[in-house]
């Protein structure tokens, strides 16, 4: 086998300019590999972190109670009575179930809210709203307001509201000024505007606003419990997973972000079959070239297999031969590759500083590894055929040539 390897390093070396572009060949298709790799998975992770990024990764809602239904004897239905219709559903014991769910692995931050309807007013105007209560010290559980803000902090003191700009701007509020915030049940407050984020996202921008829970439990008469918790993950797509996980050890009904994703997941499946079918034919264009290569190499080098066959050199051997060139050919290229690769992706922004107008490539997504490892196992089955082809030369006509 060293004498093997010595034979097709010499093959290799003979002609170095052939040699050169052979590999310079499989670089770029290597480098190809690797570029559309992180394209394709750097665009993905963008379009996740735009619209998943900031919304709840699981999400615990409270449910209201059925109601009561009165049946005769007979079983005709005599009334159907609603209790607690006035109040929201609650979460009673979410003060409890925090702790339990801050421990789940992968669980990154938790934050209980209450959330209602309400209008916002100052003088005449008066705005529809979407009113979000947070625990104070939590604000940016979620929603990174902290990153978001363009005026004043996203710190929720006592008697403090934050507002998207477009709201503030409609109402013409600055900091420091009063609003009267009423909710859907009809209890007012006065609040001091603590902060101005903008998100870049209309709805948001437009009508939420962000109270302290405690001023939240007051507007919407909830002395106790939340409406709702959410949660964020390390990684989204360990959502479902999570899911189950809190389901089992709270047993509350834990919904992950994907239920009702499934065209953006299915818009996501379908870049990715768009990038493995992208990856594939440069893989195949690297198998054509070293098969066409070595062909070539052993139509020129029929008279010292012949020599080799006619000292004995068995069929097994000449294969091994030829293999063992396309496999130092394959793993020259991917490496070259891959260096190209790894040194054309270092200017990119890291995923964590993905920004709006620019590529997203990720360069932690190159799959290097892989694409070395697929590009030798190519070349060693692209060296099948012109290795069988110079087993198969006869000794006498061979060296007759």
């Amino acid at each position: 086998m060293l004498y093997a390897l010595k034979i097709a390093t010499r093959y290799l070396t003979a002609s170095k300019a052939q040699t050169a572009l052979l590999v310079l060949g499989v670089a770029v298709g290597v480098f190809i590999f690797i570029f559309m790799s992180a394209l394709i998975g750097g665009l993905a992770e963008f379009i996740l972190s735009r619209t998943v990024g900031d919304i709840s990764h699981v999400t615990i809602e409270a449910e209201d109670r059925d109601p009561d239904i009165l049946i005769a004897p007979g079983g005709a239905l005599l009334a159907v009575i609603e209790r607690g219709r006035t109040r929201q559903a609650t979460l009673a014991e979410a003060a409890t179930w925090v702790p339990l769910i801050e421990a789940v692995p992968g669980v990154v931050a938790v934050s209980p809210q209450i959330g209602g309807a309400g209008f916002l007013t100052r003088g005449a105007q008066v705005a529809q709203v979407s009113v979000t209560g947070l625990e104070p010290g939590r604000e940016s559980a979620i929603l990174n307001l902290g990153g978001y803000m363009v005026e004043g902090s996203e710190r929720l003191g006592s008697g403090t509201i934050l507002l998207g700009r477009r709201l503030a701007d409609d109402l013409s509020l600055r900091l420091g000024q009063t609003v009267r915030l009423q909710s859907s049940g009809g209890v007012a407050t006065v609040l001091t505007l603590g902060g101005i984020y903008d998100t870049g996202n209309g709805m948001i921008d437009a009508s939420g606003v962000f109270v302290g829970l405690p001023t939240a439990r007051t507007l919407f008469a909830l002395p106790q419990g939340v409406t709702r918790i959410e949660i964020r993950l390390s990684d989204l797509n360990a959502a479902d997973t999570t899911a189950l996980r809190i389901r089992a050890l709270t047993g509350l009904d834990a919904v992950p972000w994907t239920d009702g994703a499934e065209q953006l997941m299915e818009a996501l499946d379908a870049q990715a079959q768009t990038g493995y079918f992208l990856k594939s034919f440069a893989l195949i264009t690297i198998v054509i070239g070293v098969a066409s290569a070595l062909l070539l190499s052993t139509y020129r080098r029929r008279p010292e297999i012949g020599i080799m066959r006619a000292m004995g050199a068995g069929r097994g051997f000449v294969i091994f031969v030829f293999v063992t060139q396309g496999a130092l050919i394959g793993l020259l290229g991917g490496l070259f590759g891959a260096a190209m690769g790894y040194l054309a992706l270092l200017p990119f922004p890291s995923r964590d500083a993905f920004e709006p107008g620019t590529l997203p490539m990720d360069i932690t997504q190159g799959s290097y590894g892989l694409a070395i490892t697929l590009t030798v196992i190519g070349a060693i089955l692209a060296s099948i055929l012109p290795a069988r082809a110079a087993a198969r030369v006869d000794p006498v006509t061979a060296i007759g040539q």
